[in-house]
């Protein structure tokens, strides 16, 4: 996973409806963005030059993205990078997602035979927020699987969760935070410690039905 800062806004005790965000992409923005990691994978792994892409004006603003490549039709993760922080601009974090998934450092770097074999899912983000609570129990009541996305970090220890990472587990909120923190490489009970911090985000996710396949909108509340 990329490196990521944690600097964001902070949300307060509001009601979660009070903080989530409106559909960001449209379907076929969603569809242009799985094609542009698609290209970029397929550059990379050949070795061949980058290009650059046409874009609309909503690919020109710096925003999060994760490119999670997966075996077909297992669904296994062959691979999974991204930039959490709207650190690029969307077109350009696409690229770089979709290039650091190729040698997720979990696996052998991706080969051109596998091609074929793969599909690839593209997770837009929105801004990653530090959730404030009163008492660690409350972080519980403010995860809303299917739409959160986590970030959980403690001293030099830092591990992230996508949206649908929970949805495909079958994982309730407490399970979510509990496999947050393992991500992070802390115990899965550090939330409830002094020190520990969590971050929350939205992302819309849109994948290959198939190796090239059509892309669909992943629906991600069930």
């Amino acid at each position: 996973m990329a490196e990521y800062p944690l600097e964001g806004k902070e949300i307060g005790l509001n009601p979660l409806r009070e903080w989530e965000s409106d559909i960001m992409y449209t379907d076929e923005e969603g569809e242009l963005a799985v094609n542009i990691a698609r290209d970029a994978v397929e550059r990379f792994v050949k070795g061949e030059e980058e290009t650059e892409y046409e874009v609309p004006e909503s690919f020109k603003k710096p925003a999060g993205t994760f490119v999670t490549l997966s075996k077909y039709p297992s669904g296994d993760l062959r691979g999974c990078i991204g930039y959490p922080q709207p650190i690029f601009p969307l077109v350009d974090s696409l690229v770089r997602s979709a290039r650091g998934a190729c040698e997720d450092p979990r696996f052998l770097p991706l080969m051109e035979n596998e091609l074929e074999k793969i599909t690839v899912e593209v997770s837009l983000l929105t801004v990653p927020v530090k959730v404030r609570v009163k008492s660690p129990e409350e972080y519980i009541k403010r995860i809303e699987v299917g739409r959160h996305g986590l970030i959980a970090s403690m001293g030099p220890y830092r591990g992230l969760l996508l949206p649908q990472v929970p949805v495909e587990w079958g994982w309730d909120s407490r399970q979510f935070l509990e496999q947050t923190c393992i991500k992070a490489g802390l115990s899965p009970n550090s939330w409830k410690k002094r020190g520990f911090e969590l971050y929350s985000f939205e992302g819309e996710v849109f994948t290959e039905t198939s190796p090239y396949g059509p892309v669909r909108r992943k629906n991600l509340s069930g």
